[in-house]
């Protein structure tokens, strides 16, 4: 059906035809009905990551002498978390060697490259031994532990030592003379 439209400029004597449309209704009840089948399809088909938890060695505190394992000092490399986001590590045994101070940018290329050494020198594999000191955070001590993990360091669980009385004057004294104790 047209109609006469009489709004025109004209007066209203002739015009424009205007013609009526109609409505369209579309039910999307099968839509939602698909959406639905293909989310519980996925949610039942995926598989949920598990989280992983890293493997840590600690010194036991009643640890008798006879049960102490022998590290060679050329291939331990010791690791202090100090304050400010700062690292300080050295090769081999406390006040021997002077300790490398560096930030968890820098870390990965040291762990890498003494990694090679060692198994270049020795054809053994590197042990790493992480002392958080009281100026470390929780945070330093993830990224510290994500570092190894990442750059496979240790074939078995880096040895971690928490103990403060365990932190020799050699290296408390160097790490209060550089600012991050």
């Amino acid at each position: 059906m047209a109609e006469l439209d009489t709004s025109g400029k004209d007066g209203g004597k002739g015009g424009k035809v205007r013609s009526k449309k109609a409505s369209t209704k579309v039910d999307l009840t099968a839509m939602v009905d698909l959406a639905f089948l293909l989310i519980t399809f996925f949610m039942l088909t995926t598989s949920l990551s598990k989280p992983q938890a890293m493997d840590i060695a600690k010194p036991d505190k009643d640890a008798k002498d006879e049960n102490r394992l022998e590290l060679r000092e050329s291939q331990t490399m010791t690791i202090l978390l100090g304050k400010n986001d700062r690292i300080a590590w050295y090769m081999g045994e406390a006040g021997k060697s002077a300790p490398t101070i560096e930030g968890y940018n820098d870390i990965r290329a040291s762990l890498l490259k003494n990694k090679k050494d060692v198994k270049d020198a020795s054809g053994r594999d590197i042990v790493i031994i992480v002392k958080p000191t009281d100026g470390a955070t929780y945070k330093n001590f993830v990224d510290i532990m994500d570092e190894i993990n990442i750059t496979k360091t240790n074939i078995n669980a880096p040895a971690v030592d928490d103990d403060p009385k365990h932190l020799l004057d050699s290296e408390r004294d160097f790490m209060k003379s550089k600012g991050i104790l």
